[in-house]
């Protein structure tokens, strides 16, 4: 889809109830590679189209990789149900493959995993549970799903009773959704600058499922009640939320679909060291704010992994090598 210099890979991960199940792996590679990698891991209603981001770790000497998951996407088939799971373990086989294939057979010796939304839950829960086989070196999470965007009687009780649902009737489609006032903020067509498949991510989402409610609120109560994960971790979030459900214009700088203040609240939850990080004006996706908030999101990434991951620097590798200094200079600094 994408073209030069992108490329992919489908995961055969077996099957399930619905059939066949795959992964698909895309692989931007630097141009002046430095050993290190990136795997970026998506949302729930999203795959993988930002390629803004492969441009700024490739012209830094990562090779970037982006995963779509099992039922999104690239990897989603005609005879499965869209971004569907039970749990969100689900999605570890797929996230083992890649980390497989980046460290083992590509041979890279640095890995920053990147989790957006949903996808930074998911990487959150395996990082813990994968704490001490060393795959990742670090990870960013953008804007992660913490918790359910909703007043406590809903986010609880009555989530907990929907989730009891889940487990008996995991198919079963709930009367609420997404909504459409973050996907009109985003794509081109409506009020936003991005261009993207809305048949793989549709304005206002696919069917909310109780078994797919259900998997979240688990991952969520382990999340919430601490992880151990031992590497150093970068949240990224937006300063304020958005609660409006017909568009309003300061939906253009907020984020339109959780609440910022639960991801501050559980930050210290995964880990031992985290960085906390909020941009005024910052969307949901933070990489897909205005392109003042977004020099910040990548300026302060390229900080956080030259400080934390010894990755610098943080300026674009140089296409060209540099001229060969005059014997003077050499003399002067020496």
């Amino acid at each position: 889809m994408l073209g030069t210099p992108y490329e992919r890979r489908t995961i055969d991960l077996g099957t399930d109830d619905e059939g066949q199940v795959v992964a698909t792996l895309v692989r931007r590679r630097a141009d002046r590679p430095t050993g290190r990698a990136v795997l970026y891991v998506h949302g729930f209603v999203d795959y993988f189209f930002q390629t803004h981001v492969a441009d700024f770790f490739a012209e830094r000497g990562w090779d970037f990789y982006a995963l779509d998951l099992r039922k999104y996407g690239r990897s989603l088939l005609a005879h499965q149900t869209p971004n569907f799971c039970r749990d969100l373990s689900d999605y570890f086989p797929e996230l083992d493959a890649a980390a497989e294939i980046i460290r083992a057979e590509e041979g890279h010796d640095t890995l920053l995993a990147m989790g957006h939304s949903t996808g930074g839950l998911i990487v959150s829960l395996w990082a813990h549970d994968r704490r001490d086989a060393g795959l990742v070196d670090g990870i960013v999470l953008n804007s992660p799903f913490f918790d359910i965007n909703a007043p406590w009687m809903v986010r609880r009780p009555l989530a907990a009773a929907v989730s009891r649902l889940g487990r008996r009737a995991p198919q079963r489609v709930l009367p609420f959704g997404l909504g459409t006032v973050y996907g009109e903020s985003l794509h081109a067509d409506h009020r936003g600058e991005w261009r993207y498949d809305l048949a793989w991510k549709p304005l206002a989402g696919f069917p909310v499922r109780a078994g797919w409610l259900n998997a979240i609120r688990a991952g969520q109560r382990r999340l919430r009640a601490g992880l151990d994960i031992p590497v150093p971790v970068l949240l990224a979030c937006s300063t304020r939320s958005f609660r409006g459900t017909k568009w309003h214009d300061s939906a253009t700088g907020a984020d339109a679909v959780l609440d910022v203040e639960h991801m501050v609240r559980w930050a210290p939850r995964l880990g031992r060291h985290v960085t906390l990080a909020r941009f005024d004006g910052g969307l949901h996706d933070l990489t897909l704010s205005s392109p003042g908030v977004r020099e910040k999101v990548f300026t302060e990434v390229g900080r956080w992994a030259e400080g934390f991951l010894r990755a610098g620097p943080t300026e674009p590798v140089p296409t060209t090598p540099p001229a060969p200094r005059r014997p003077a200079d050499a003399t002067a600094e020496g």
